[in-house]
C-alpha cells in the first residue's frame, strides 16, 4: 500500500510506496504554513487507511470466494469493491459530526474516504482538497490496473503484496521462467508474487519430474534429498510437488497456501482440523521427552509453512529456490560429457569448475524447458 507523511520542513504532503527494488516517494501537495501538525497527521494517517482497504480488495479479491452470494464473504468483498466509485463524493462530501455524534460507514473504503474528507474540512484549503481527490483516484486506478495485471507506475507496489487469487499475469511470469528456469530478476519486479509463485510451481513440477528420471528418487523428494548436498529449505517446495502429485494443479496449490496463511495474518484459524492433529503430534513429541523440559524451538508449532507477513513473495522465494534444488542434485547423477577436458574434476581449476557449472546449468534447463512443455497448463 501507499503511505503518506508529512514533511514539516518543506511543508509537503509525501506518498511513498514500495517496488520490489526500493522505495518512490512523490509530492502530493504544498501544506499551507501555520498548519497544526496533528490535524495534518490525521490527514496522512486518513490516506495510508484509505490506501490499505483499497489494496485490500486487491489482495482479497472476491474471485478467491467460494461464492458470491448474499451476506457470504465473497459477496462483501464485492461490496467493497464496488465502492470504488464513491470515494471522490465521500472525500469532497464527508459524514461530518452533527448533535455530538458521526454517521460511521461499515465499508473500510469508504469510512476510511469520510475520515480523509473530515480532515480535509478541518484544514479548510481548497488547493490541499483538489489535491487529494487527485491523489485518491491515482491510488485507486493504481489498484485497477494491478487488476488486469498492469503493474507500471503505482501499480508495481502489487510485487509486494500476496494476492489469494493470481492475476491475469501469470502467463507472463511462465515467460519470465522460459527464458531462465531457476527465476530471473523480473519475477520479483514485474509480475505479482502470487502469480509468478503458480508459474514457479509449474517449473519446479517439471525440474522435479527431470531429476527424478535423472536420480531414480520420487519427484516429491528430490528437494529433500538436495538438502543433503546443501542446506535447502525444503518443506514448502516438498509440500507443493506433493500437491500436484496428488492431482492439485500448479495455480490450485499456490493459491490454497496463500490463501490459508492470509487468514492466519487476519487472525483467523482456517484449518482447525490440521491444528488438532499438530496438537496430537506434539503430545506424542512431549510425551518422548519424559520428564526433561523440551527446548520450545523443537516442538513450536507452525500454523502455516509461510512467511504471514508476506506468504506469497516467500513462497516464490522457496520454490525457485527447490528448482536450484533439482539442479544440485541432478548433476550428481548426470553423466555430463566435457568433450573439450578430460581432466578430473578433483583437479579442476576454479576456471574449469565454473565452466562445468554454467554447462550443467545449461543443460538442466534445456531439460527443464522440454519436460514442461508436456506437462498439463498451469491453472
Amino acid at each position: 500500500m501507499t503511505r503518506y507523511s508529512i514533511d514539516s520542513e518543506r511543508h509537503e504532503l509525501i506518498a511513498t510506496w514500495g517496488t520490489g527494488e526500493g522505495d518512490l516517494a512523490t509530492r502530493i501537495a504544498a501544506l499551507p504554513a501555520g498548519t497544526d501538525t496533528d490535524a495534518l497527521l490525521r490527514l496522512a494517517r486518513a490516506l495510508t487507511h484509505l490506501s490499505e482497504a483499497a489494496w485490500r480488495t486487491y489482495t482479497h479479491p472476491a474471485s478467491a470466494t467460494a461464492s458470491q452470494d448474499p451476506n457470504t464473504e465473497g459477496w462483501r468483498r464485492e461490496q467493497e469493491r464496488g465502492h470504488f466509485g464513491a470515494v471522490a463524493d465521500a472525500i469532497a462530501k464527508p459524514n461530518l459530526p452533527s448533535g455530538g455524534a458521526t454517521i460511521v460507514t461499515y465499508s473500510r473504503l469508504l469510512e476510511s474516504a469520510h475520515q480523509t474528507g473530515r480532515s480535509l474540512h478541518e484544514l479548510a484549503d481548497t488547493a490541499l482538497t483538489e489535491a487529494v481527490l487527485g491523489e485518491a483516484a491515482t491510488e485507486l486506478a493504481a489498484v485497477e490496473n494491478a487488476e488486469l495485471g498492469d503493474l507500471t507506475g503505482r501499480a508495481q507496489q502489487a510485487v509486494l503484496l500476496s494476492r489469494e487469487d493470481a492475476s491475469p499475469v501469470v502467463a507472463a511470469a511462465n515467460r519470465f521462467l522460459e527464458q531462465d528456469p531457476f527465476g530471473p530478476a523480473e519475477l520479483f519486479s514485474a509480475v505479482d508474487p502470487t502469480a509468478a509463485a503458480v508459474a514457479a510451481a509449474h517449473w519446479l513440477a517439471a525440474a522435479a519430474e527431470v531429476t527424478a528420471d535423472a536420480s531414480g528418487h520420487d519427484a516429491v523428494d528430490v528437494v529433500q534429498e538436495a538438502d543433503n548436498i546443501e542446506a535447502l529449505p525444503h518443506e514448502t517446495p516438498t509440500l507443493v510437488l506433493g500437491l500436484i502429485d496428488a492431482g492439485a494443479t500448479p495455480y490450485e496449490a499456490v493459491t490454497n497456501l496463500v490463501r490459508h496463511a492470509l487468514r492466519i495474518t487476519d487472525g483467523l484459524l482456517p484449518d482447525p482440523d490440521a491444528l488438532r492433529e499438530q496438537l496430537d503430534d506434539l503430545e506424542e513429541t512431549l510425551a518422548d521427552y519424559g520428564d526433561d523440559a523440551p527446548d520450545l524451538a523443537d516442538v513450536e508449532l507452525r500454523l502455516t509453512p509461510l512467511d504471514p507477513k508476506r506468504p506469497a513473495r516467500d513462497l516464490l522465494e522457496d520454490l525457485l529456490t527447490g528448482i536450484h534444488a533439482c539442479w544440485l542434485l541432478h548433476t550428481e547423477y548426470d553423466d555430463l560429457d566435457d568433450e573439450d577436458d578430460d581432466t578430473s574434476a578433483e583437479v579442476w581449476t576454479d576456471e574449469q569448475a565454473e565452466q562445468h557449472q554454467r554447462r550443467s546449468r545449461k543443460r538442466f534447463a534445456q531439460l527443464v524447458r522440454e519436460a514442461t512443455a508436456h506437462r498439463e497448463p498451469l491453472v
